[in-house]
């Protein structure tokens, strides 16, 4: 891969509408600083509400509007559920943690 930036973003506890709109600006802040590729590591997510999932909507709209990717690493099991459910896990690429998406993009 040529020149790609990445930045890690690492929200914590529950996303919720606070958070969310928290995690859209850091997005925004990151991208406006010239990467290209964002990870929002979920390990330290316990719990996501309908508005924490249409955060990361917007976050990826907002990243493939820059022309960028936005990837997701360390998805819990109840998380995955609300993935699953929403049928988002189709919509996002995500990987088993941090390593495994730095293996891939060697």
């Amino acid at each position: 891969m040529d020149s790609m930036v990445v930045k890690v973003v690492q929200p914590q506890g529950i996303l919720d509408g606070i958070k969310s709109n928290q995690l859209r600006q850091e997005v925004g802040d990151i991208l406006a600083n010239g990467a290209n590729t964002v990870l929002i590591d979920l390990e330290n997510v316990n719990f996501m509400d309908s508005s924490g999932l249409s955060a990361l909507v917007s976050a990826l709209k907002m990243v493939r509007t820059a022309g960028g990717k936005l990837y997701l690493c360390s998805i819990n099991e109840q998380l995955q559920m609300v993935f699953e459910l929403t049928r988002m896990d189709r919509v996002f690429e995500t990987f088993a943690n941090q390593d495994d998406f730095y293996l891939s993009h060697k």
